[in-house]
């Protein structure tokens, strides 16, 4: 099953096995509800206490009773199954669904894959890479025609092809 992360685990808090987590999500009120978190694909650690604290979020784990237990894993990344991430409304698309999406003209060129996502001031910029040439997509209505997660594909206008 696909993970997906959400967030990076920082500095322990405290000696009783309780860590500071920088969220790597849009959605830090996630964490109130899960169960259990994916460090890699064979550690999985069980979740005990939440609590929130200015821009962390406060993690107990199961069985990580002192300060010593949970400083290796400081630095490493937090993983949900992809279930377990909440549903967005029509239109709109986790980053990680985007990258990788092949990238395709109005006259069914390929313009190779998304390969990065700029965040700007007003709107994000999809960074499509094609045999070391990038074409950067604003990510607006009128230049993304359609994109479909199924078959892995993004249609585009460029601006030029617009006028």
């Amino acid at each position: 099953m696909q993970k997906v992360i959400i967030g990076r685990i920082g500095a322990p808090h405290g000696v009783r096995g309780e860590v500071r987590i920088v969220p790597l999500t849009d959605f830090p009120d996630r964490f109130s509800n899960l169960k259990r978190i994916f460090i890699d694909e064979q550690t999985k650690l069980e979740i005990q206490n939440v609590k929130y604290n200015k821009q962390f979020i406060i993690l107990k784990f199961k069985g990580i009773d002192n300060r010593n237990d949970i400083e290796p894993l400081k630095g490493k990344l937090i993983k949900v199954d992809r279930k377990d991430v909440p549903p967005l409304a029509p239109g709109e698309y986790y980053s990680f669904d985007i990258i990788g999406l092949d990238v395709y003209n109005e006259k069914n060129e390929g313009l190779g894959k998304i390969e990065q996502i700029l965040k700007t001031g007003s709107n994000d910029v999809y960074v499509a890479n094609y045999a070391g040439k990038q074409t950067l997509i604003p990510a607006l209505k009128k230049v993304v025609t359609n994109i479909d997660l199924e078959v892995g594909r993004m249609d585009i206008i460029l601006q030029e092809e617009m006028e």
